[in-house]
């Protein structure tokens, strides 16, 4: 590891952009002298000469985490055990302009469920969506009053 992290800033050197190096024990030094938790992302900002005057505004806020999760399965059929087909893959694609995994924004005005939602879509071909918040999932959202606010790309964000 030590071979290949060192490789990686001499390359990193020839690139002619400021890059700093730093110990462990002076990356901790830096980070308990400032009074900021114990995260990864500050400790990442906090190595080397320059990582004691490091200003985070508030160190409660997070990075942001994208997670691949990929497209989906591109399997033709589903095989039993021995290898012989079992059941069709299902057949996706957009329903009323959205697909399964964008987040929207879904303002419903009529009905029980009266309020804003902002989450991922899982769409049913009848229009009738479910939209996962973090605070659950709601289901039977009409897709009139959903509005697409980041296409499904392969990645979960946090």
């Amino acid at each position: 590891v030590n071979a290949t992290r060192w490789n990686l800033f001499e390359k990193l050197k020839k690139t002619e952009l400021p890059v700093e190096v730093g110990s462990g024990g002076r990356t901790k030094f830096n980070r308990c002298t400032q009074g900021y938790p114990k995260e990864h992302w500050i400790d990442a900002a906090c190595v080397g000469v320059s990582g004691s005057e490091v200003v985070i505004p508030n160190a409660a806020m997070a990075p942001l985490v994208a997670k691949a999760t990929g497209h989906g399965c591109r399997q033709v059929t589903r095989t039993d055990k021995f290898g012989f087909p079992r059941q069709t893959a299902k057949k996706g694609g957009p329903v009323f302009g959205f697909q399964t995994g964008d987040m929207v924004r879904a303002v419903v005005t009529k009905g029980k469920k009266i309020g804003t939602y902002v989450g991922k879509v899982a769409v049913r071909s009848t229009g009738s969506f479910n939209v996962t918040t973090a605070n659950g999932c709601i289901q039977g959202i009409n897709h009139k009053y959903c509005s697409l606010v980041h296409a499904k790309d392969g990645y979960s964000y946090n």
